[in-house]
């Protein structure tokens, strides 16, 4: 059986590169399998890859590249997380799954809070002492979204199936 897909939405080199960095210091180590990133679906059944690879293909092609922004930290728990809100992703992100109604998961078919995890499955004082630490240091900052990505999950790390940047012009 193949494995399913993962949508997530790409960030801007700068956010990327910073988002890294903090994973690389605050993720534990045996767990930090995939690069930062803001997942819009996490299980999209393995026979829809060609027709996933098609609608993320023309979505990019056809939109601007959605605004965003970081609004601070997310407290998941057993960890960290950038909080970021964006109206317009969310507006992409339910134009996928209404393309792929009905083969969502329970999970895929609520509404995200969209983040970039920097630390997770810790005990809870570790995760409050981070947030502790980091929560000045995290002012609000203003990106757009690169691209769209689609990846396959092989149980830990993600294989890369396809990668598409937004193309399309800004409205007025």
């Amino acid at each position: 059986m193949r494995a399913p897909l993962v949508v997530t939405a790409e960030l801007p080199p700068a956010v990327q590169n910073r988002a890294e960095a903090l994973r690389r210091t605050h993720y534990p180590p045996e767990r930090n399998q995939v690069p930062a990133h803001v997942t819009l679906l996490r299980a999209l059944p393995p026979f829809v890859e060609e027709e996933a690879r098609r609608l993320l293909a023309a979505l990019a092609a056809e939109l601007p590249p959605p605004p965003a922004q970081i609004t601070g930290l997310m407290d998941l728990g057993t960890g960290t997380a950038l909080a970021i809100e964006s109206p317009a992703m969310q507006d992409v992100r339910a134009m996928i799954a209404a393309h792929f109604h009905g083969m969502l998961t329970q999970q895929d078919e609520g509404i995200p809070r969209f983040h970039i995890t920097v630390q997770n499955k810790v005990v809870r004082a570790d995760a409050k002492a981070l947030q502790a630490a980091l929560g000045p240091a995290v002012l609000p900052e203003r990106f757009a979204f690169a691209g769209l990505a689609l990846h396959r999950y092989v149980g830990g790390p993600w294989k890369a199936v396809g990668r598409w940047t937004f193309r399309g012009r800004p409205h007025r």
